[in-house]
């Protein structure tokens, strides 16, 4: 493993070796818990230390900093990632295969356009003596759409609180001589 170089020397000064290691293995699957666990911190009480661990305004920074760094590195940006998905939800089977009452017939590779291609995840073919089948599988258009529309701010994220020991919620109209 290795510490990446642009954490700044301010956020090194700031990280224990444990912290700096979770920063390193968050990176790998943006999984806090994950990420704990395999920084040497317990299995046990890993959920937790990783949601603070998250909080925690220099370790924050680092990450920040850490995911920067390999945008640079890999030069891939925003833009391009999006760009991907949107090739992926918005590509037509048709236009890479055909079919019908006859079967079907998939167009040659070196006639699709980049934005064809993108779509295709797979293509296979078996051959037998009683004849063969061909297989085309094309990326997950749905799951596409639901990337570019979380990316984009269009969907709205719910979660589901657990409370124990009670909740008391008071709502309050106006003042308390009944004045608005």
């Amino acid at each position: 493993m290795f510490f990446y170089k642009e954490v700044t020397a301010v956020a090194k000064k700031k990280l224990t070796a444990k912290q700096a290691a979770f920063v390193e293995e968050y990176l790998i699957d943006l999984n806090a818990t994950a990420a704990a666990i395999r920084a040497g911190y317990a299995s046990k009480s890993a959920r937790k230390v990783g949601s603070n661990l998250l909080t925690l305004p220099h370790v924050q920074a680092a990450i920040q900093e850490a995911m920067a760094d390999r945008r640079e590195r890999v030069e891939v940006t925003q833009d391009q990632v999006v760009a991907e998905l949107a090739r992926i939800a918005f590509g037509n089977p048709r236009d890479v295969m055909e079919w019908g009452p006859g079967g079907v017939r998939l167009r040659p590779s070196s006639e699709l356009t980049p934005d064809q291609a993108a779509m295709v995840a797979e293509v296979s073919e078996t051959t037998s003596q009683n004849g063969g089948s061909l297989k085309l599988k094309i990326h997950d258009k749905v799951r596409a759409l639901e990337l570019i529309g979380k990316h984009l701010g269009m969907f709205v994220e719910r979660s589901k609180m657990d409370v124990e020991g009670g909740l008391e919620v008071r709502v309050s109209y106006g003042d308390e001589k009944g004045n608005d």
